[in-house]
């Protein structure tokens, strides 16, 4: 019997005892390996270009670079730079403005940092498996939120929408009013499978790195308005 890979974490936070406490509570974890930390963003890239960690929790605000600073240049990095990690922002409501920017940028979620526990763990183990954080309800009025106030102007996002069928269109506002693939299912009378398979075009047709990305993508094309909760 194969034993699974344990997922590798870093930790990026300027608390030193933020850092300790999360990794003792992962490391007794079985499938998750804590395998480096850094105090600052700046010296967060560098740790993780050197470890290449499957998943990163990146605080939002730290000294020399902050949060969104060194998750874009982790998403995006320079030629030549082959690993990008997975990226889940550790927030406090009063900085939930960066959230927005650092969904934008490619990082797969949030998560407060007052979150319970188990909450940290299963967020990891989430994230991980290549599955955005956007769940809970109360995300899903932030990231609206984010949209309304803070629009991010691209090139026509409302064209990219017509390589999409009438099914697939269906499915990503879905994914944008927050629900999961088990409850898209119920709403279209699919298999979970075959909802599973729908979104993956949606994210090749789109050019979209994952389910954090439909979402702002959703707000931003005008498919989905700010607010509005589609009767659901």
């Amino acid at each position: 019997m194969t034993i699974p890979t344990p997922i590798r974490v870093i930790i990026v936070d300027d608390q030193a005892m933020v850092r300790a406490g999360f990794a003792a509570l992962l490391s007794a974890q079985s499938d998750i390996d804590v395998v480096g930390e850094a105090p600052d963003g700046r010296q967060g890239i560098e740790v993780s270009r050197s470890a290449h960690p499957d998943v990163v929790l990146m605080d939002v605000r730290m000294p020399e670079m902050d949060g969104l600073a060194a998750a874009r240049e982790l998403l995006d990095p320079p030629v030549g730079v082959v690993h990008r990690p997975k990226v889940l922002m550790l927030t406090t409501f009063d900085v939930d403005d960066y959230v927005y920017e650092a969904l934008r940028a490619g990082a797969s979620g949030f998560l407060l940092k007052d979150a319970p526990p188990a909450d940290l763990i299963s967020a990891v183990r989430v994230v991980a498996a290549g599955e955005a954080l956007l769940a809970p309800s109360v995300t899903r009025r932030l990231i609206a939120d984010f949209a309304r106030q803070r629009p991010a102007p691209r090139k026509d996002p409302s064209l990219r929408l017509n390589g999409l069928t009438p099914r697939e269109t269906e499915v990503l506002e879905l994914i944008a009013r927050g629900l999961s693939n088990q409850e898209i299912a119920g709403r279209l009378v699919l298999a979970e499978q075959t909802v599973k398979t729908h979104i993956g075009r949606v994210l090749a047709k789109l050019d979209l790195r994952d389910r954090a990305q439909a979402v702002i993508f959703a707000y931003e094309s005008g498919l989905v308005s700010p607010g509005s909760d589609g009767g659901s």
